[in-house]
């Protein structure tokens, strides 16, 4: 009895803990499973909020990897223009003195700056070696003149005994060659005497033409050489009325020049004052180099105001011209020259070379390169490239697309 007692109840007690392990596992296993669930729940909310975050960004990323570009188009330029261009004043006449003798510089009688008068003395050279010349030249014209008066006198006698027949023909005929020999000499050394006293002559360095001395490069004592003097003149001669300046006018503006034409030179150092002058000629070519006519401008110069070497900026009349005018702010400065961005109805950059002309401040002048009607893109990006992509719109349109959306 006791046995079989406690026999069941160590079955009831086994059986008690048995249920208790499986409702504890249950609880466990629905923990896990909710834990799970949670975990789960949360990772999809995190991929979720991950994927319209990335949406976004890229949406973001692609609006502002857009460039928009606003165009313009030139415009033609002024047909009442003037253009300004560089030149250097000349006199009408500038010419190196030089020496046609050799020698020793004795004197000088100008210095620059001083006013000469046509064949007034500037200089002088000592030149012994072309005076012993002229008087070994003198002494054998002595010579010459005895043995011309002795063939003379024997081509004389020979005569009279030719016509006696005491005496050839061909005797007489050496007599009269004797004669005629001793003719050509005294006439060879008088041309010599008159070539030393030419040179003798070139001692003397006297003015040409009449104008400023405006540069001397000898002083006395000096060794004059006659053919490097070419090369080293003695002094500069400047005739300083009228002066002359030369500029060269670019081909797209060449048809409107003209001889007669009155145009204006202006001086930085003489602010305010004007002066007219007038182009007399033309080269009546385009230089192929530079592309340009080269023109030359005749200035009075009574008062001597103007000196010559001055720079000076010449306003010369553009008349018609094909250039047209742009905003500056449309250039793209280059290592291989200025460009302009140009855009077609699909927004592809294609980049022009251009020339460019005067420059007005905000605008520039442009000679060649583009046309009217190309969409020249403003302000545009430093890296901007050929095939490039832009968003074409209007200024306002573009105005409002930089302005920040707000949110609710």
């Amino acid at each position: 009895m006791t046995k079989a007692r406690h026999a069941s109840l160590a079955i009831q007690g086994t059986g008690q803990k048995e249920i208790h392990r499986i409702r504890t596992w249950r609880r466990l296993r629905l923990g896990f499973l909710v834990i799970f669930l949670v975990l789960l729940g949360s990772a999809a909310i995190t991929m979720m909020r991950q994927k319209s975050e990335a949406q976004a960004l890229a949406a973001d990323t692609k609006t502002k990897g857009k460039h928009y570009a606003t165009v313009t188009h030139a415009e033609p330029a002024k047909t009442d223009q003037t253009i300004s261009l560089p030149g250097t004043l000349l006199g009408q006449i500038e010419s190196p003195i030089s020496s046609r003798a050799s020698g020793y510089l004795v004197r000088w009688t100008k210095d620059i700056g001083s006013s000469v008068k046509k064949g007034e003395l500037l200089a002088e050279i000592s030149s012994p070696e072309i005076e012993q010349q002229l008087a070994q030249a003198v002494a054998a014209r002595q010579q010459s003149v005895s043995a011309l008066n002795l063939a003379k006198v024997t081509v004389d006698r020979w005569k009279g005994l030719l016509d006696q027949r005491a005496v050839s023909q061909q005797e007489y005929d050496e007599r009269r060659s004797m004669y005629e020999q001793a003719v050509s000499n005294l006439g060879a050394v008088d041309a010599n005497i008159q070539r030393l006293r030419d040179l003798l002559s070139f001692t003397r360095i006297v003015a040409p033409f009449s104008g400023v001395i405006t540069k001397r490069n000898v002083n006395v004592g000096d060794l004059i050489d006659a053919g490097a003097s070419a090369t080293r003149p003695l002094f500069i001669l400047t005739q300083m009325d009228p002066l002359r300046v030369y500029v060269n006018v670019p081909q797209v503006y060449s048809a409107g020049i003209k001889p007669g034409q009155t145009v204006t030179l202006k001086q930085a150092e003489r602010p305010g004052e004007k002066f007219e002058a007038k182009i007399v000629r033309t080269a009546r070519a385009i230089d192929p180099m530079s592309r340009s006519l080269q023109v030359e401008i005749t200035i009075d110069n009574k008062s001597g105001a103007l000196m010559p070497g001055a720079y000076v900026d010449v306003s010369v009349p553009a008349g018609d011209s094909a250039a047209l005018v742009v905003p500056v702010n449309t250039l793209l400065l280059r290592g291989e020259g200025p460009r302009i961005a140009a855009v077609d109805d699909q927004g592809v950059v294609k980049l022009h070379p251009v020339q460019l002309g005067k420059d007005f401040g905000q605008k520039v002048e442009v000679l060649s390169g583009i046309s009217v009607a190309d969409k020249i893109v403003l302000n545009p990006p430093d890296g901007l490239s050929d095939g490039d992509q832009l968003v074409i719109v209007e200024k306002k349109d573009k105005e409002k697309s930089d302005k920040p959306e707000k949110k609710n």
